[in-house]
């Protein structure tokens, strides 16, 4: 079997779309309509600043671009990398000033230099549909508690804060890491587009995941448990895997 043939029998294993029930019950509580509001999430491990380019492009070009391993994070965003620090800096204006999509830079809880970005975006209020993309990790930041926290206070902003019906989370289809990651934080598999998109000149076939609001407390409590310092050995190890928590999940309840 060859190697291609190896990733599509892996993905076959745990890659189907999850089965959840149809519905056409009346929606009893309508979303707030509330958008996000350009203000930080803070947390215990990490901190979600509302970007702001005069304050953040210096810090955030050096961790984006601060070394091979470092400019990989745009292999598969459709923008990026860039020649200099001026150009990095007018295309963060450009993302600050957006209403359609809220970003942040993303600062550990300790303080320090921000190190990564992250957004909501195809924020529909009226529906309770929303979406986590545009994330990038700095080298210090990757792998690490204050990124997983990271998601969780978006998660937690959306859906309990606001009321969101619907998280998303949608990556280019050959991005293993951005999948392995969406299955990790509890999002489950809903299918690909083929020929959805072109960036960068190359075909993109986009894999589609979510959360929906019956899923997500128990999403939270699992989050919580394991974002819990007792969870942390004195070497900051884990002492429980995520992603098994999340496969010991129960099915889909929604009416």
């Amino acid at each position: 079997m060859g190697s291609a043939d190896k990733l599509f029998t892996d993905r076959e294993t745990y890659e189907r779309p999850y089965p959840r029930p149809l519905s056409g019950a009346k929606v009893e509580h309508l979303p707030s309509a509330l958008v996000p509001a350009r203000t930080a999430l803070i947390g215990r491990y990490v901190t979600l600043e509302p970007l702001d380019a005069a304050l953040h492009a210096s810090d955030l070009f050096e961790a984006s671009h601060g070394g091979e391993a470092a400019i990989q994070i745009w292999d598969y965003l459709p923008w990026g990398p860039w020649k200099s620090e001026a150009e990095y800096t007018n295309v963060l204006r450009q993302q600050t000033a957006r209403h359609d999509q809220i970003y942040y830079a993303v600062r550990m809880a300790a303080g320090g230099k921000a190190c990564g970005q992250t957004s909501f975006l195809d924020i529909q209020p009226e529906q309770g549909g929303i979406e986590i993309g545009s994330i990038w990790f700095g080298l210090s930041l990757r792998r690490t508690r204050s990124a997983t926290e990271s998601m969780y206070l978006m998660l937690r902003c959306a859906m309990d804060d606001l009321g969101y019906r619907r998280m998303q989370w949608r990556c280019n289809a050959l991005n293993e890491a951005s999948r392995a990651a969406a299955r990790r934080l509890g999002f489950r598999f809903e299918g690909i587009f083929y020929n959805h998109m072109i960036f960068k000149g190359r075909n993109r076939d986009t894999a589609w995941y979510s959360i929906l609001d019956d899923e997500w407390p128990e999403i939270r409590e699992i989050m919580e448990r394991w974002l819990a310092p007792s969870n942390f050995d004195q070497n900051g190890t884990a002492k429980n895997s995520l992603a098994s928590l999340m496969g010991e999940r129960g099915p889909s309840r929604r009416g």
